[in-house]
């Protein structure tokens, strides 16, 4: 029985710990983190600030300038699934 709560624990952690794999691959945890301001605002804080996965998924694929300071963000080079997994994960940190 603690086998099986065990796995299911495990396995609602993966997709998670996946989006989280996918931003470090993107390399969007060099200018940000999950908790805390780094170059860019805590991943956090933007799911603090934003409902709609739409917008964090624009900011994503074309940058943005002005929203969190004078350091702007650049456009990442993601699929459109890419971008919608890594809003999904960031809007699910709130």
């Amino acid at each position: 029985m603690k086998y099986h709560i065990l796995l299911i624990l495990a396995c609602l952690a993966a997709p998670a710990m996946a989006d989280e794999s996918l931003a470090k691959a993107k390399n969007c945890m060099v200018c940000h983190a999950t908790d805390k301001k780094v170059m860019g605002p805590a991943f956090k804080d933007v799911a603090a600030k934003y409902d709609d996965a739409s917008t964090v998924v624009a900011s994503i694929k074309n940058g943005s300038k002005g929203k969190w300071g004078a350091i702007p963000m650049p456009p990442n080079k993601v699929s459109d699934e890419e971008a919608q997994k890594l809003a999904q994960w960031i809007l699910s940190l709130k």
